[in-house]
């Protein structure tokens, strides 16, 4: 029997249909994740933080794209914030203090530690000042950024029962307040010295006041000699060992970021816009400062001296500082990196 025309004509439009309908449907499907896509990265950082300075680097060079992944910069306003973030998953990797991983570990918490930074504070007293020596800051008005438990503070404390038989804390009248408020009070003769974090000691010195005392000299007088970084990257173990190829990346785009800046000083007309230096002299002390502050070395000896750091903090704060830590834990500082 020969075949029906209209029926034939039928299946070939419902064929067609069934093609269009399987195309918007395929259309409408999320695309298939493409398996070079890089691995995202995010670290919370301070909004104007001087870690900022080499990451914009990473950005705005593309290291990270060349080094297969993408790095993602969530901004906050306080190192308080950033922790959290850490802590609750919004971030992958935060910048704090080993101090802060030891004890997190001591108390179960498996986060970990890679340098960035071994800049430290200093002491300042304004030009003309009388004041010499930790002597003679005795019955002086001191300002201290961090507060009592800052580690600069601590190490001050540490050195002056040292030298001088008694602790600081008892001898001076100290003002805890943010860094920048402190700034202000000595410009204002409110206070007579202040200690305070490297970066806000930079714009103070450029202004013409004195550095009387860099904490690292203090470190040193107090028998611990290389120079031991003690700001870094932190993040989780466990995501790192799933992560591990993104982050030695990431380490690996964040160093080369630190040379530029230590080699070029091109580089920083790029970063000049997110220092806040009002003039020549502030930028270049805050330039100077950060080089300064790269870390040459990672290694057993820094690693050494930094159980020899912890010792003197431990026993100058007792459990405030450190919980109940009488040592580093181990994994504090990750394996993975060495330099």
């Amino acid at each position: 029997m020969p075949s029906n025309p209209i029926r034939g004509c039928r299946n070939w439009i419902r064929f067609g249909i069934a093609v269009v309908i399987l195309m918007l449907a395929a259309t409408a499907l999320p695309p298939t994740p493409d398996a070079s896509a890089a691995d995202q990265i995010r670290i919370a950082v301070l909004k104007f933080g001087t870690a900022n300075w080499g990451l914009d680097v990473v950005k705005r060079r593309g290291l990270d794209r060349a080094e297969g992944f993408d790095l993602d910069l969530i901004e906050f306003a306080s190192p308080q914030a950033t922790m959290v973030a850490l802590q609750g998953g919004r971030a992958d990797i935060a910048i704090s203090d080993w101090i802060w991983v030891a004890r997190q570990r001591e108390e179960g918490r498996p986060f970990t530690f890679v340098p960035y930074s071994s800049a430290t504070g200093a002491l300042v007293v304004p030009a003309g000042s009388p004041i010499a020596s930790l002597a003679d800051l005795r019955g002086k008005r001191l300002g201290v950024a961090g507060g009592p438990l800052d580690k600069s503070w601590l190490l001050l404390r540490a050195l002056s029962l040292r030298q001088q038989g008694h602790d600081l804390a008892a001898e001076v009248d100290p003002v805890f307040a943010a860094p920048p408020l402190l700034n202000e009070q000595i410009k204002e003769g409110r206070i007579d010295a202040v200690l305070n974090y490297w970066h806000y000691a930079a714009r103070l010195a450029a202004s013409g006041m004195t550095t009387l005392l860099e904490v690292k000299d203090a470190r040193n007088a107090l028998g611990i000699r290389s120079e031991v970084p003690m700001i870094g990257y932190v993040f989780d173990e466990r995501w790192a060992s799933r992560h591990r190829d993104a982050l030695l990346a990431f380490f690996r785009a964040t160093r080369a970021a630190q040379s530029l800046l230590l080699e070029s000083d091109a580089e920083w007309t790029e970063v000049r816009p997110q220092m806040g230096a009002p003039d020549q002299a502030t930028f270049e002390a805050l330039r100077d400062g950060y080089r300064d502050g790269i870390p040459r070395h990672w290694g057993e000896a820094e690693r050494s001296d930094a159980a020899q750091l912890f010792d003197v903090l431990r026993k100058i704060s007792g459990s405030r500082l450190v919980g109940s830590a009488s040592k580093i834990p181990e994994g504090t500082f990750w394996s993975e990196i060495t330099y």
